[in-house]
This record gives C-alpha cells, sequence and structure tokens, in this order.
C-alpha cells in the first residue's frame, strides 16, 4: 500500500469519526489527513509525513477548530417547541399541580405541571419554562 493511501483512510476514517460524534474535533484531523495524502504524492518518506500531519493536526485544532465551533453554535437557531412555546404567558384551564392541570395556548390545550410549591388555580396566567413530550411545566406569574 502506498503511503499517500494510508493518509487518505486515516483522514476517512476521521471524518466518519466525525459523522458519529459530532465535536468539531475529528474533523480536524481529516482535514490534516487529506492535506497530508495530497503531499504524500510528493514526498515518499513515512516519517516525514507523520510529522507534517502531526503539525497540520495541531495547527487546524488551534486555528481552524474555533472558527468552525463559532460558526456552529451561531447556525443553532431555537425551532419548534422551544421557540413557539417555551418563555410564554398562558392561560390555565384547569388547576396546574405537580401531577395534573391544563393550560391553553394558540387555541391548543396542553397538559401542564407545576415547578414551584404553590399549585395555579385555573383562571389564572402561567409561564411555560419546558417542555418534555406531550406536558408542559409551567410556574406562576
Amino acid at each position: 500500500m502506498v503511503i499517500w493511501e494510508i493518509f487518505a483512510i486515516v483522514g476517512l476514517a476521521f471524518l466518519i469519526l466525525e459523522m458519529l460524534l459530532p465535536t468539531m474535533f475529528f474533523l480536524n484531523l481529516a482535514i490534516a489527513g487529506f492535506i497530508t495524502a495530497v503531499i504524500g504524492g510528493f514526498i515518499t518518506n513515512w516519517i516525514t509525513l507523520s510529522v507534517i500531519f502531526v503539525i497540520l493536526s495541531l495547527l487546524s485544532i488551534i486555528f481552524l477548530r474555533p472558527i468552525l465551533i463559532k460558526n456552529k453554535n451561531t447556525k443553532e437557531q431555537e425551532t419548534g417547541v422551544e421557540a413557539k412555546y417555551i418563555g410564554k404567558e398562558v392561560k390555565v384551564i384547569e388547576t396546574v399541580t405537580k401531577t395534573s392541570g391544563a393550560i391553553t395556548i394558540y387555541d391548543e390545550r396542553w397538559d401542564a405541571r407545576l415547578i414551584g410549591d404553590e399549585d395555579i388555580p385555573a383562571g389564572s396566567m402561567a409561564k411555560i419554562v419546558k417542555n418534555e413530550s406531550l406536558i408542559m411545566y409551567v410556574e406562576k406569574v
């Protein structure tokens, strides 16, 4: 097997690992592996290529990873339940306790549970704090 093929396989393995564990760490190693594979077409000394791989890995972790993480965090937007319901004030239609209750929001009825100690009577307002499956957890406003 030619040395550049080994580094291409290493890059592919790190790319697959990044797909399985999206941490933006293994992507840096995959990039270093692919670049080293390209350089391996011109240099055949495996010790030199290994040193190049290590240097490229460190450089990409130091300089590229912060950029990738920053872009990943800015692209994440609240969608679904978080954006539509969490933090909104709602009307209580059945007294909410730690074990039962119901609220209404956007003309939808949701089962609700209490976060806190004091029950919220029907007809009063509450604020949605979190959601677990089909149950909204609320606190008194």
